[in-house]
């Protein structure tokens, strides 16, 4: 049965005037043009509560006790990985039967929600160690400091797959047009390896690794790249090179190729991803890659160099100018990765 609509306040005034000037309820109802059970209804409910205005509805009880939510409020907090299906059986188990919806509206109630979990970097107590070092050698570093460093970083960008995302405005029905896809094929369709690099004052050189990536290449792609990139910058002299301890990055063969050169090398913790603001730039530059959709290797990269170099230099003055943030972020969540 389809709910009827509620009658304005003005209504079910003018039913209680009418009343009180001596009109029957089925005169009310018919100038009115309101059933005779709802005049009644009416005027029985201001004669109880000397009002009209809507009381406070109590609704259907609660399907599941207040006991019976605090146990899988409890029960999720231990272990956030337990699934509706397994909340309900314990319940069932203790004589209360529900669907898995209930548990999702009751958990909703209490500030928790179903989200996908996500993926960082395992730490271990050595690299808690690292980075909490790190974060207070380095705490009251001055914001100019931070500006002479030149970070890089490789990153892998692919054709089709998890990295082409992006929302469309669509009707009904029409989630299956070309216009509203995105075209995947099997095993992602290739990517490429990208090795870039970025300061304060903008993006650096951009290039793709077109072979498998050891110390020799890796070596080679400073050598072609850094000093261009920090000339290109205009990086004050003393500049200060960052990458991370990948192994090619960190071989005994590319420190003393470092060491030869005379550059600096920022003293990096393992597993910090998200103490490299570079990342924040590769995230930018996978999102504007997957809105132009390339359809093809060749394209791809096009478009990659494309996109890096409108990068804007006030992005990535922003980046490195909220760099401390990073580092009280760090030392607040001691053993957990920062939102960076």
């Amino acid at each position: 049965m389809a709910k009827t609509k509620e009658l304005s306040k003005d209504t079910r005034n003018k039913i209680v005037d009418l009343h009180q000037a001596g009109k029957t309820e089925s005169a009310i109802g018919k100038q009115l043009g309101v059933k005779k059970s709802t005049v009644g209804a009416i005027i029985r409910k201001w004669k109880t509560y000397k009002t009209t205005d809507n009381l406070p509805r109590s609704g259907a009880p609660r399907k599941i006790s207040p006991r019976g939510v605090k146990m899988i409020t409890r029960t999720v907090s231990k272990n956030p990985r337990t699934t509706r299906g397994d909340l309900v059986n314990d319940l069932q188990r203790a004589g209360t039967k529900i669907t898995k919806a209930t548990i999702s509206n009751t958990l909703r109630r209490q500030g928790l929600k179903s989200c996908s979990a996500r993926r960082v970097p395992l730490l271990k107590p050595v690299h808690v160690r690292a980075r909490l070092k790190f974060a207070r050698e380095h705490l009251d570093d001055p914001e100019e400091d931070w500006e002479n460093v030149i970070w890089s970083d490789e990153t892998i960008i692919e054709l089709f797959g998890k990295n082409s995302t992006c929302r469309v405005w669509r009707r009904k029905n029409a989630e299956l047009h070309p216009k509203n896809t995105i075209p995947t094929v099997k095993h992602g369709g290739g990517n490429i390896m990208l090795w870039g690099c970025f300061s304060a004052k903008g993006p650096g050189r951009l290039i793709r690794v077109k072979e498998r990536m050891n110390g020799a290449m890796y070596r080679e792609i400073l050598s072609k790249n850094l000093l261009p990139s920090a000339r290109a910058l205009k990086m004050k002299r003393g500049w200060v090179f960052q990458h991370d301890n990948d192994p090619k990055h960190i071989a005994r063969a590319t420190k003393e190729w470092l060491r030869k050169k005379h550059f600096k090398v920022l003293e990096w913790p393992s597993q910090s991803p998200d103490l490299n603001p570079i990342e924040n730039l590769w995230r930018e530059l996978k999102i504007r890659v997957a809105q132009r959709q390339p359809q093809n290797i060749t394209a791809l990269e096009e478009i990659c160099m494309e996109e890096w170099a409108k990068l804007s230099a006030a992005v990535c003055k922003n980046l490195v100018a909220t760099y401390r943030k990073r580092l009280t972020s760090v030392i607040a969540n001691k053993e957990y990765i920062t939102k960076y």
